[in-house]
């Protein structure tokens, strides 16, 4: 074998060996930072709770899927059911009982018992569900299956 045919064959073996080296090196990182697509769960309704357990003027935040949502019981009986994310920059939102509003503690958000935004930068309502009771449990399921 010539000098030139030898070192070339090293060249192709160091050559090859540094590359699968990186790509050792490089492929478990990348799998790291790209994380692999989960499929969102097909939730269409929950059963949140027995009714008895909502005291007026509470609130509660529970999954819906891979989603929270807050459940709310006015101080008049009623209970509403919004996403728990506000729309400006999916901070939790929570229940201010004393104001009945609902509030995001990121940057000071507000919104009715509607969801409709009404100060601070929150640049549109909350998404609703629909709340029903069901032999004393609370169901909610979102507005797009009723």
């Amino acid at each position: 074998m010539s000098k030139q045919n030898r070192k070339k064959f090293l060249d192709i073996i160091l050559g090859a060996g540094a590359t699968a080296w990186f790509a050792s090196i490089l492929y478990p990182i990348s799998k790291y930072l790209i994380p692999p697509d989960i499929a969102d769960a097909n939730v269409t309704s929950i059963e949140v709770g027995p009714e008895i357990e909502f005291k007026r003027g509470s609130s509660k935040i529970v999954r819906f899927g891979r989603k929270p949502v807050i459940i709310i019981r006015r101080k008049n009986g009623d209970l509403k059911a919004f996403a728990a994310t506000c729309t400006h920059l999916d901070c939790n939102v929570q229940f201010k009982n004393e104001t009945e509003q609902i509030w995001c503690a990121c940057h000071n958000g507000f919104y009715d018992l509607e969801g409709k935004n009404i100060s601070g930068p929150p640049p549109r309502p909350l998404a609703k569900y629909i709340v029903r009771v069901a032999r004393g449990i609370i169901v909610i399921s979102s507005e797009d299956m009723a």
